[in-house]
Protein backbone atom coordinates (compact mmCIF):
# COMPACT_ATOMS: atom_id res chain seq x y z
CA UNK A 1 0.00 0.00 0.00
CA UNK A 2 1.42 3.81 -1.25
CA UNK A 3 0.25 6.87 0.44
CA UNK A 4 0.69 10.11 -1.81
CA UNK A 5 3.44 12.37 0.64
CA UNK A 6 0.79 15.21 -0.17
CA UNK A 7 -2.29 14.89 -0.58
CA UNK A 8 -2.83 11.36 1.70
CA UNK A 9 -4.55 9.37 -1.17
CA UNK A 10 -3.72 5.56 -0.80
CA UNK A 11 -3.53 3.25 -3.28
CA UNK A 12 -1.82 -0.86 -3.84
CA UNK A 13 1.17 -1.36 -4.95
CA UNK A 14 0.16 -2.46 -8.66
CA UNK A 15 -2.31 1.07 -8.89
CA UNK A 16 1.15 3.49 -7.41
CA UNK A 17 3.09 2.10 -10.51
CA UNK A 18 2.69 5.40 -12.52
CA UNK A 19 3.09 7.78 -9.23
CA UNK A 20 6.13 9.66 -9.37
CA UNK A 21 8.88 9.46 -6.39
CA UNK A 22 11.74 11.44 -5.29
CA UNK A 23 14.14 11.55 -2.61
CA UNK A 24 14.07 14.77 -0.43
CA UNK A 25 16.56 15.25 2.34
CA UNK A 26 17.28 11.60 2.23
CA UNK A 27 13.62 11.04 2.40
CA UNK A 28 12.01 9.09 0.25
CA UNK A 29 8.61 10.67 -1.26
CA UNK A 30 6.04 9.50 -3.39
CA UNK A 31 3.49 11.53 -5.08
CA UNK A 32 0.26 10.40 -6.65
CA UNK A 33 -0.78 10.67 -10.52
CA UNK A 34 -3.21 14.28 -9.56
CA UNK A 35 -0.51 15.69 -7.63
CA UNK A 36 2.29 14.68 -10.23
CA UNK A 37 0.04 16.44 -12.76
CA UNK A 38 -0.71 19.60 -10.46
CA UNK A 39 3.03 20.21 -9.66
CA UNK A 40 4.80 18.67 -12.75
CA UNK A 41 6.92 22.24 -13.39
CA UNK A 42 7.77 22.13 -9.39
CA UNK A 43 8.93 18.63 -10.05
CA UNK A 44 10.72 18.86 -12.64
CA UNK A 45 12.37 22.36 -11.72
CA UNK A 46 13.71 19.89 -8.69
CA UNK A 47 12.28 21.66 -6.02
CA UNK A 48 11.50 20.09 -2.87
CA UNK A 49 7.78 19.65 -1.81
CA UNK A 50 8.08 22.03 1.04
CA UNK A 51 7.84 25.11 -1.60
CA UNK A 52 4.57 23.68 -3.59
Amino acid sequence: MQTCSLCGTTADDAEALTWTTSVENGRHRVFCDECSRTHLRAIEGKLDSDWW
